[in-house]
């Protein structure tokens, strides 16, 4: 009789830098965490200059730095040809020489979504890429002719990989039509799983301890935008907006950095608005901040997806609605399903004059928090419950050798 072994995975992150207070690498880790009830998990970055991990997994590096090196996500700043090529010979070397071990290689989405799943699936193994955006080519490049051909060249390529996997994941229902559409992947060979939650990191807490310990106006009105400051998302209209409203004791507070830091910070001084830029702040320090606002903002430019529809699943918003604050987003792709206007938030396109008007008509703290009560209410998928889904998928796709020793 054959003993039975636990399964064992590795989830790949070529595209990112294991850096804890971004949300790829806390999506990653959270997953990997709850995956770890199932299964024996190593998480793979490109670099992992400060290895910042949950207990009983392991991290390893695609492409370890020469000498250490501040964490730089380079899938938000980009890399040169060059640079690029060199890390494609590093993966792959990697590639034969840590993967072989797995019973199942998860490959998170980046340029070449696919190439490392392939690279496995020609020795035998169980290779699945993961997608959680279809990006709009032109919006990215933001007129850069060289970027524009090197976007739309990688993303031809990672078409021909993603249409060989036995399946892809996708992270909510309007991303599997897109990738069905834009890279031609049967509907059937995609498989929706929703991110999940801690629900026991981001609960509700008193807004007054929360303020007092960092330092925060007691009667201030408080916006809030948690995350990376990239082209995904956009603050400058809602800075504009809040610089031109005259409205006293209205704070927005921004809590990340990223590649738009520097022109938000001059917007800001040039609008006279009153936004305070704090950094990176450590993941387990996120649901303090939550806690001392009023209300959070989830800025997305729907225009840097391919089809115009917001087809990502986002974390902010299940965080910020799990610790009982009310959201302000667009009404795009799944954002409309997770936040009830005028209920649980404020939906409406992220443009100046709708900040405007928006902060002309602000509603009273009392109603925010009463909103926030009611978006504490919602119901929201768990880590556990995601980690569950992705264990069920890749079992069924093993071979029967395999699933009989698990």
């Amino acid at each position: 009789m054959t003993a039975s072994r636990r399964l064992s995975i590795c989830y790949v992150v070529p595209g990112h830098d294991l850096l804890a207070s971004v949300g790829p690498t806390r999506n990653v880790l959270s997953l990997a965490r709850s995956l770890s009830r199932h299964a024996d998990v190593t998480v793979a970055f490109r670099r992992v200059n400060k290895p910042d991990i949950p207990p009983g997994l392991r991290a390893l590096e695609i492409q370890p730095a020469a000498t250490a090196t501040t964490i730089d996500d380079s899938a938000m700043r980009g890399v040169s040809i060059p640079e690029f090529v060199n890390f494609i010979g590093s993966l792959r070397r990697f590639a034969r020489r840590e993967l072989r071990e797995f019973d199942v290689v998860l490959e998170k989405s980046w340029l070449l979504s696919g190439y490392v799943s392939s690279l496995c699936r020609r020795r035998g193994q169980l290779g699945v890429p993961i997608e959680n955006i279809v990006p709009n080519a032109a919006q990215a490049a933001r007129g850069q002719l060289m970027k524009l051909l090197r976007l739309k060249a990688g993303s031809w390529l990672a078409g021909r990989l993603l249409r060989s996997a036995p399946l892809v994941i996708a992270e909510t229902e309007f991303l599997r039509k897109e990738i069905s559409v834009f890279w031609k992947i049967p509907f059937e060979r995609i498989a929706v799983v929703d991110l999940g939650v801690d629900r026991e990191l981001f609960r509700p807490k008193d807004q007054g301890a929360a303020r007092q310990a960092l330092g925060i106006d007691p009667s201030a009105t408080v916006l809030l935008y948690v995350g990376v400051l990239d082209y995904t998302h956009n603050l400058a209209p809602a800075i504009s907006a809040l610089g031109s409203s005259g409205l006293p004791g209205l704070e927005l507070h921004v809590v990340g950095d990223g590649q738009r830091g520097a022109e938000y910070q001059i917007l800001a001084k040039d609008a006279g608005a009153n936004v305070r830029f704090h950094g990176r702040v450590a993941h387990r320090q996120v649901p303090q901040w939550i806690a001392a606002s009023d209300l959070c903002l989830a800025p997305y430019d729907a225009s840097a997806f391919a089809s115009g529809e917001l087809g990502y699943a986002t974390m902010k918003i299940p965080e910020y609605l799990s610790a009982g604050r009310a959201v302000v987003s667009v009404p795009s792709g799944r954002v409309a399903l997770l936040v009830k206007d005028g209920v649980t938030g404020f939906l409406f396109g992220n443009e100046a004059a709708n900040w405007g008007k928006f902060l002309r008509d602000m509603p009273a703290r009392a109603r925010l928090q009463a909103m926030g009560q009611a978006a504490a209410a919602t119901r929201l998928q768990s880590w556990d419950d995601t980690a569950d889904a992705y264990f069920e998928h890749c079992l069924r796709l093993l071979p029967a050798a395999v699933r009989r020793m698990i």
